[in-house]
Parts: C-alpha cells; sequence; structure tokens
C-alpha cells in the first residue's frame, strides 16, 4: 500500500502509521524493499489517470458505457442471454455468498457447499453419468481437461484428438494449449448439414484416436441426430467419446450416457447468467471408473459428531492439494458463485420449467426460419436438421453488408461466411423477433 496515504480510503486504507508499523515487524525500510523488481523492466514513468473521487469514478464510467450501441442481439454461438429470474440476483448477492472465498472450511461454508453439492446433482441427473465436478473455468478448458484425461486412461497409447470441422476457433485453440507439451495432436473430421458425417468420421477412426468429441446442439444450432452411432465409433476404437452441450439442451434432449458419452463438457452459465460475452461456467461429467481423473474438486455428503448431515470438499486433484505428481489438472480456482446462480436459476424452473424452455427454443427457432424463408432472397435454414435456439439462413446479397445494414436498424446477427447470416432467438421477445423480421426484409430487397 502508499505509505503516504492518510485518506482512510476503503480502497487503500493504510495510514503511514500503519504501514511503518508493519514494515517494521517484517523487518523492512520501505515498502519497495518487500520487491525485488529489475531495474529493466522497472516502470518510472506516470500512468496519467487522473485522480477522481468515487463518485465521478462511478458517473465516468456511466458515461463510456452509455456510447455502446443499444442492439437487439441474436447472436448465440455458444453465447446465450436467457432471461434471468431476478430470484438468482437476489440470494446469490447474500453476502454469505459473495464474501465466501473458497469453500475450504466446511464449518463456514455449510452453505455454499450444499448449493455446489446440489449443482453437481443437477449436472448428474441431466446427463446422465455418476461424477460432476463443482465447475471448470468455462466449455473450451472444459474440453482440454477431457482431452488430458483421455491421454491419461490410455497411458500413452494413441496420440490423436478428433473434433469437427465446425469447432469454434477459440475452443480449438484452448484445445491445443492444454495438450501442448503431450503427444496429442488435435485434428479434424468432417460435418455435414451442420452435424457429424458419420461415413468420415468413421474412416478418421483408427487405433491411435484417444477421444472423439460431438457437440449437441452444434454451432449452427443444428440436433445431431447419430450420437448413437458415434458413440459406438469410439467405442470400437477404445476411444472417449465427449459430447459437448448444455443444461438447457439437456433436459430436452438425448441423455448422454445413454448414448455411450463417457465426458459431457460444455457451458452451463446458459441458465444463471446473462449473456457474459465470454465468462461461463464450465460444466465436467463423467463416468464413476473415472472419479479420480476428474479435475477441479467435488463436494460429498458426510455427518458430523451429532450425526447431522454436512458437506465437504471431498475430493481435490489439483496440484495445490495433493503432491504434484498425483495432481490431474493445474486448475487453481473454480466458478463457484457462478455454479451457485446456475442452481438457483435451475431450481427456480424445475424440471418441467427447464423442457419448457428448451422447448420453447425450439419452437421459436424453427418458427422464424419458416417466416425468414418465406422472404424473397432469402432461405431458412440452411442445414436440413431441427433445431435448438438458432439456425443458419442464406441470403443472396452480401452476407456482411446485410448484417452491417441489420446494426443500422438495432439488430446484431453473426455474417458466417459470405453468403450466410446466424440467428439465435435465445433472450429475444415475439416483439423483437417481429421488428427483426421486417428489418431483415427491408435490407434484402
Amino acid at each position: 500500500m502508499n505509505g503516504a496515504n492518510t485518506t482512510g480510503s476503503p480502497y487503500a486504507p493504510h495510514t503511514a502509521e500503519e504501514t511503518a508499523t508493519m514494515l517494521e515487524a517484517v523487518g523492512a525500510d520501505s515498502v519497495e524493499e518487500l520487491f525485488d523488481v529489475p531495474e529493466e523492466v522497472r516502470f518510472t514513468d506516470e500512468f496519467g489517470i487522473e485522480q477522481r473521487s468515487e463518485r465521478e469514478t462511478r458517473r465516468l464510467t456511466r458515461e463510456i458505457l452509455e456510447e455502446n450501441d443499444d442492439l437487439v442481439e441474436l447472436l448465440g454461438r455458444g453465447h446465450y442471454g436467457y432471461y434471468v429470474p431476478s430470484l438468482v440476483d437476489h440470494l446469490a448477492d447474500r453476502s454469505e455468498f459473495l464474501t465466501s472465498y473458497t469453500q475450504y472450511q466446511p464449518e463456514a461454508s455449510q452453505g455454499f457447499l450444499q448449493v455446489l453439492f446440489e449443482y453437481q446433482s443437477l449436472l448428474v441427473e441431466l446427463t446422465g453419468l455418476e461424477v460432476a465436478n463443482c465447475s471448470m473455468y468455462d466449455a473450451s478448458t472444459a474440453l482440454g481437461e477431457a482431452a488430458t484425461l483421455a491421454d491419461r486412461l490410455r497411458g500413452g497409447s494413441g496420440t490423436r484428438v478428433l473434433v469437427p470441422d465446425l469447432l469454434r476457433p477459440g475452443r480449438r485453440s484452448t484445445v491445443e494449449n492444454y495438450v501442448a507439451g503431450t503427444d496429442l495432436e488435435v485434428e479434424t473430421y468432417p460435418t455435414a448439414d451442420a452435424t457429424v458425417d458419420l461415413e468420415a468420421l468413421e474412416a478418421a477412426i483408427d487405433e491411435e484416436v484417444v477421444m472423439v468429441y460431438a457437440e449437441n446442439p452444434t454451432i449452427r444450432g443444428a440436433i445431431e441426430g447419430n450420437l448413437d452411432a458415434i458413440g459406438a465409433l469410439a467405442d470400437d476404437a477404445e476411444a472417449l467419446f465427449v459430447l459437448g452441450t448444455d443444461p438447457v439442451a439437456l433436459s430436452l434432449l438425448q441423455c448422454p450416457a445413454d448414448v455411450g458419452a463417457d465426458v459431457v463438457v460444455g457451458d452451463a452459465s446458459v441458465l444463471g447468467l446473462p449473456t457474459s460475452y465470454g465468462m461461463g461456467l464450465g460444466l465436467f461429467a463423467t463416468r464413476g471408473e473415472y472419479l479420480r481423473q476428474v479435475p477441479g474438486r467435488l463436494v460429498g455428503v458426510s455427518e458430523d459428531s451429532s450425526d447431522r448431515r454436512t458437506y465437504t470438499l471431498t475430493l481435490q486433484t489439483r496440484e495445490q492439494h495433493i503432491r504434484r505428481e498425483r495432481a490431474t489438472s493445474n486448475i487453481c480456482t473454480n466458478q463457484a458463485w457462478v455454479a451457485l446462480r446456475t442452481a438457483i436459476h435451475a431450481a427456480s424452473l424445475g424440471p418441467s420449467g427447464m423442457v419448457d424452455l428448451a422447448e420453447r427454443g425450439v419452437v421459436r427457432a424453427e418458427g422464424l426460419a419458416e417466416r425468414i424463408d418465406d422472404l424473397p432472397g432469402v432461405t431458412a435454414p440452411v442445414d436440413d436438421r431441427r433445431h435448438l435456439r438458432e439456425f443458419v439462413a442464406r441470403v443472396d446479397g452480401n452476407a456482411e453488408t446485410i448484417r452491417t445494414d441489420l446494426e443500422d436498424r438495432g439488430y446484431a446477427v453473426h455474417a458466417v461466411d459470405d453468403e450466410e447470416i446466424q440467428i439465435c432467438v435465445a433472450g429475444a421477445t415475439d416483439e423483437q423477433l417481429d421488428g427483426f423480421l421486417e428489418a431483415l426484409s427491408e435490407v434484402t430487397r
């Protein structure tokens, strides 16, 4: 802290006297003496940040945020903005949740530990698998952990990780970073109509494959109809079948355990968070036989000395908690508070509410696609599949020009390539979709 500070600011609370007392206690003459920063990397210039009061800082931040365009976002492609009930904010903002760093001390964290246990139980029920950890950073890192898990299970026998050619670049690069330093190589297999090309996948699989990854729904919103066959191909090759999905999709689509999935990864923050532009909540569920290979932490149920039901961190496989050579992951924290929000949102919806939300995503996406298909110069959906939440439409004009024209009218969509735009209905009201349809008809005339 700045030893000259005497303001009592909540952001820099130490007075000069307090700083001097602490320095004396550790045997240092100055704050600078506590740090060994080489001269060649020291920053000696000024930051040029004007000092402001808290009120002035809030005003400045508000003014900057008000410069953002106020668009109806129909973006999707992995980031979805469902309506989050105010109940989630009110419960998650309780001080015992906000101020709990992590749940190392079960006697002080029973409420939070119970919520995380409920979150795990939710994923176990939705996936049909026996084990779910109490969250990962995001879907990409969860997929990376699945690849290294597959490598450990095969014990170096095999080096190929197969992912679909539609896999978003950011997710693929994360997996590649995870396997860097191992013998694993990430390779793609073809898709057709936005889902797995089974013949091409079968031709790509051999004894060197350690993991096969597929998504349901896919990045283009298409529902994968051949999960059983994909699982069988992976099983025949003794490869891990990893399925990417999310809790909303899981409430309606095929149960992963029923189609042979060994690991389920994805983004659980479709419940509990609005669209967060990159921040997420990685889900990771797997078979009971892989319990000791699960990254991160597990919350379990026990009993105290009075036979009362209690919760505790049962399994922690990161190197900070166990001998480094036995660690399965270097994940250093998790998304506990976001998992809390997901659990609250799911509990508030209940099983029937989650099914209704998923069915609404199918009905509204396919209904909008039909209306768009009636417009001159537009074909929707491009992929001959059922869709959840989003779909791709082909336009006669330049897709980027149409995207820009739509943005000028207050609507944000993705231009997938020169001829295709992608539209997501999650979080949009019926009135907003009506307005978008009118705007699209104008820009495609």
